[in-house]
């Protein structure tokens, strides 16, 4: 069944089926690492909103003293 949606791949390493294959395989893993890193991504900056949501105001605001011209 591979073969019927791929076509034919004969052992030449030069076959334009192989090469088309192996560059789909390369794309495909290349993707897979991409998702990998922006799931990744979506965890840590959840895990930072969450930090932000629990911390009171005044650990995030400055006092307005020190926020005052000199």
């Amino acid at each position: 069944m591979a073969k019927a949606l791929l076509g034919y791949m004969s052992s030449d390493q030069l076959h334009p089926a192989r090469q088309i294959a192996a560059r789909l395989a390369a794309e495909n893993r290349a993707l897979r690492e991409r998702v990998a890193d922006l799931e990744a991504l979506i965890v840590r900056l959840s895990e930072e909103n969450e930090a932000l949501e629990s911390a009171r105001p005044s650990d995030l605001v400055e006092p307005i003293e020190n926020m005052q011209p000199v």
